[in-house]
């Protein structure tokens, strides 16, 4: 059970790390720490989830809780029917994009607010190390429930486009096919790993590694599609690939989003601290307010929340939206695109085009052994530029910017180097990583 509790989630390899023994504990815990009466479950393709998901009803329901059953589902959609159905809490099962050995939960209060390491992780932990979960004055009950439909029609209600796009769908084996599954005949699909098979056979449910986008970026140019779109192993990332079949760099992807949105009228957007300097002028050319925000789901949708803003984009793919309980979307993300392709009457290379002003590093990863003195060394040696520790270190100069920060989930250091010049980006990377790695 040691290292199971994360940051951002549980999550280990099965059954070794996490078992049904420990997923039934959990399930009392949860209960326990945020005394929910009614909570949405739903689960993945891989073969384990369904005996993960037996263990943590019986936790969850001997605990005093009714569980609603929404079987196979994509984590966004989890994350609706947590806010539509009105539920006190919501739990996914599902290691989204780790290889088919492992496998989690993703732990939601109602409204699909997310529940962190900081904010009950370490406190369910806790209560599942000591078994402090007390005795209930009943026991729940077990119901189904299919949220499909509902998501569907969320889905199809910010629809403006009118042709039918081409796109080309790497589901990866995963929870992509459920994710757009109601918006489908929408588009003309061009389908890449399109059967569930949680061993992953054809490559890693991960956009952020870009050898698995190699067949949707050749299947593009083959096809002649409008786009790509790349689901990770939960389908609450996706990375996306323009008409040319090459890669639409995700803080870019943003930007592009960000430009639908704000046709509607004015409205305030966050971008991660990681995001090209374009991001934000994007917005701010299209009328909208943008507001940096560091990096993590926990805190990203908590600062939409106290912000009220619409739209909030990440570096990993992650795309979130107020509509959807301020939570991720990726079929939502996927219409918006194809709304303005049509409106602009662009292809989307064209619309990527002009946001590729800088050169971008791309996020490098460095292992080190002191963070601490690391990061002394950077606010020494650039103690000159406009210093913000939003999230690790960021630093503003006229000419380029970098961010520095600590990993949430490995033991690495994250770099982000941005330059108005190719040369003066790899100059200063090079400068930074010398510095970080010596």
């Amino acid at each position: 059970m040691a290292g199971i509790f994360k940051a951002y989630d549980i999550r280990g390899i099965y059954p070794t790390d996490l078992n049904p023994e420990i997923a039934e504990k959990i399930g009392r815990a949860y209960v326990a720490f945020t005394g929910a009466k009614k909570v949405v479950v739903a689960r993945d393709m891989r073969p384990h989830s369904v005996n993960l998901f037996s263990a943590l009803a019986k936790g969850l329901t001997e605990q005093g809780a009714d569980v609603i059953d929404i079987g196979l589902a994509s984590t966004p959609m989890s994350y609706h029917a947590n806010g539509k159905l009105k539920a006190d809490g919501s739990i996914m099962i599902t290691a989204s994009h780790n290889p088919g050995e492992w496998n989690g939960f993703k732990l939601c209060k109602a409204d699909a607010v997310p529940i962190s390491g900081a904010t009950g992780i370490a406190d369910i932990e806790n209560i599942v190390k000591n078994q402090s979960w007390g005795e209930p004055a009943r026991h729940g009950s077990i119901s189904t429930y299919d949220i499909a439909g509902e998501y569907a029609n969320f889905l199809r209600s910010h629809v403006k486009f009118t042709r039918r796009f081409k796109v080309v769908v790497d589901y990866a084996n995963a929870m992509g096919l459920y994710e757009i599954a109601g918006i489908k005949d929408l588009f003309d699909i061009v389908p890449l790993y399109d059967t569930l098979d949680g061993t992953f056979p054809n490559h890693h449910a991960n956009p952020l590694e870009t050898d698995t986008l190699d067949a949707i970026r050749a299947k593009v140019v083959e096809v002649g599609a409008d786009f790509g779109a790349a689901f990770d192993g939960d389908a609450d990332r996706c990375g996306f690939i323009d008409n040319n079949g090459d890669i639409i760099p995700m803080d870019l992807f943003t930007a592009l989003i960000a430009q639908d949105i704000l046709a509607d009228g004015k409205a305030t957007i966050l971008y991660d601290l990681r995001s090209s300097w374009a991001v934000k002028e994007c917005i701010e050319e299209n009328g909208g307010v943008a507001v940096m925000s560091r990096v993590g789901h926990a805190f990203i949708k908590n600062q939409m929340r106290e912000l009220n803003a619409v739209f909030a984009g990440e570096l990993s793919g992650h795309y979130y939206f107020k509509e959807n309980f301020t939570a991720e979307s990726q079929g939502l993300a996927m219409i918006k695109l194809a709304n303005l392709i049509e409106s602009s009457g662009k292809k989307v290379s064209e619309l990527v085009a002009p946001l590729r002003r800088y050169a971008f590093s791309g996020e490098i990863n460095s292992k080190v052994a002191d963070t601490k003195k690391v990061f002394e060394k950077i606010r020494e040696k650039y103690a000159d530029g406009k210093i913000v520790e939003l999230d690790g270190i960021s630093v503003d100069y006229p000419e380029w910017h970098f961010n520095v920060r600590a990993s949430n989930t490995e033991p690495v250091i994250r770099l982000i180097c941005e330059a108005k010049c190719q040369k003066l980006m790899e100059e200063k990377r090079d400068e930074l990583l010398a510095l970080i790695r010596g």
